[in-house]
């Protein structure tokens, strides 16, 4: 055995123990470490679509707005139930309306059936920073849409690739797409994918009921067979569709149409043919904003002076309506 001096001893004894205090202030260095990452991870903010002010996987997804039929022949519609946000407007003096849907969060498994593009959705289509899809268009929507005032796809173009027609469905109420097809055909147009709305402003809580703002029944004054009813669903805290006193459904899910917030736009109309009126919706206008069973009177206003200007709705006081989290449905009515 090798005999050390006491003081080589010493020495080890005191080098052990610097390794092991050394070792020890590494170790709960790197625990410190661990749990300030932690913290700030949990303290990340939440995925939540500017549109619907969801949490979901697509938050950052640009929308993208596609035209669609409320023909008789044409329903029941897929994907209407999933949007994010839907305006309604009437389209032609007998009270015809078209429907535009802006999705986001969700992705629902086609789309349809598409129809063509009215001048009157585009101020809307640009405001909510869309790719707007169409199957062609009247002629002073063309004109502008193809001057490329706003990204859009025609499928007049892409009939029959982008966009694709359904048998047993009529014409010209069978043509429908997918977001990922127009994905593809945007990529390729070099547009921006991940543009994004500024968003509406949120809240968890809801105004609250009393004998003055309760609204169980919302009734468009839409002419036959485009009227439309709303009713509240105490449960689930929406409004559920009718068309004509009966259910309104999504044909891809099977479930009734429902929104967390409906707002009534007041406007002004004129006719310019047999065929088509002209409303307004940009400038402003009184509102009647509903959710939580309840109904508030306010405003809305877009600046006319820029194309894609946001669309908003501001309370008797001028602050923008706080909307709880989920669909938005804009029916518009002159």
């Amino acid at each position: 055995m090798l005999n050390l001096p006491l003081k080589w001893h010493a020495w080890a004894v005191i080098i052990s123990i610097v390794l092991i205090l050394a070792g020890g202030g590494l170790f709960f260095g790197l625990k410190k470490v661990n749990i300030g990452v932690s913290r700030i991870i949990d303290k990340q903010e939440p995925k939540v679509s500017s549109i619907a002010g969801l949490e979901c996987e697509n938050y950052s997804r640009r929308p993208v707005a596609v035209m669609l039929a409320s023909d008789v022949e044409a329903r029941p519609l897929s994907g209407l139930g999933q949007a994010d946000v839907v305006v309604e407007i009437p389209v032609t003096p007998n009270g015809m309306t078209r429907l535009m849907a802006v999705y986001q969060c969700q992705t629902p498994k086609e789309i349809g059936a598409v129809r063509s593009a009215r001048e009157d959705f585009l101020p809307l289509a640009a405001g909510f920073q869309t790719i707007y899809a169409h199957w062609g268009g009247e002629h002073e929507a063309l004109a502008k849409l193809d001057s490329h005032v706003i990204d859009n796809i025609n499928a007049m173009l892409f009939d029959g690739t982008i966009f694709y027609r359904k048998s047993g469905v009529p014409r010209p109420h069978n043509g429908f797409t997918t977001l990922a097809l127009l994905a593809e055909q945007s990529q390729k147009y070099g547009y921006d994918l991940t543009k994004d709305f500024s968003g509406y402003p949120h809240t968890d809580t809801g105004p609250a009921r009393n004998l003055s703002n309760v609204a169980n029944v919302i009734n468009m004054d839409y002419q036959a067979p485009w009227d439309v009813s709303w009713k509240y669903d105490t449960k689930l805290n929406t409004y559920l569709r009718l068309r004509n006193g009966t259910p309104e459904i999504d044909k891809n899910t099977g479930q009734q149409v429902s929104a967390t917030v409906v707002v009534v736009m007041h406007t002004s109309s004129s006719v310019l043919n047999k065929d088509y009126v002209t409303v307004q919706t940009t400038g402003q206008g009184t509102a009647d904003v509903y959710q939580n069973g309840t109904v508030m009177s306010g405003t809305w206003k877009k600046d006319p002076s820029r194309l894609d200007s946001k669309l908003m709705f501001l309370d008797s006081q001028g602050k923008e309506v706080k909307f709880l989290p989920g669909t938005i449905w804009i029916e518009i009515t002159n």
